[in-house]
């Protein structure tokens, strides 16, 4: 997998991470110092970033893996076959 490609997902990783201790953080003390509007708002969205931050790197490697195989599909099409008898 390109280094490149790697960093990406490892990055998607790490912000997911820091937006489940963020969320986590204000799921557990949250209530003290905010409404409860504003508390639910901010838990979903942290949820709903952390969510995101795990799904894109599972498309990131979905949509590798198919280019993957259309080049190793294109590369087998363009090499010459031995004749079968």
């Amino acid at each position: 997998m390109d280094e490149k490609l790697k960093r990406r997902i490892m990055l998607f990783y790490m912000a997911g991470a820091v937006n489940v201790l963020i969320g986590g953080y204000v799921l557990l003390f949250g209530r003290e110092f905010l409404t409860n509007e504003q508390y639910m708002t901010i838990v979903l969205f942290f949820a709903g970033f952390a969510a995101l931050d795990f799904y894109f790197p599972r498309m990131l490697k979905k949509k590798w893996a198919a280019e993957q195989a259309k080049h190793a599909a294109q590369k087998r099409a363009l090499t010459p076959q031995p004749p079968q008898s």
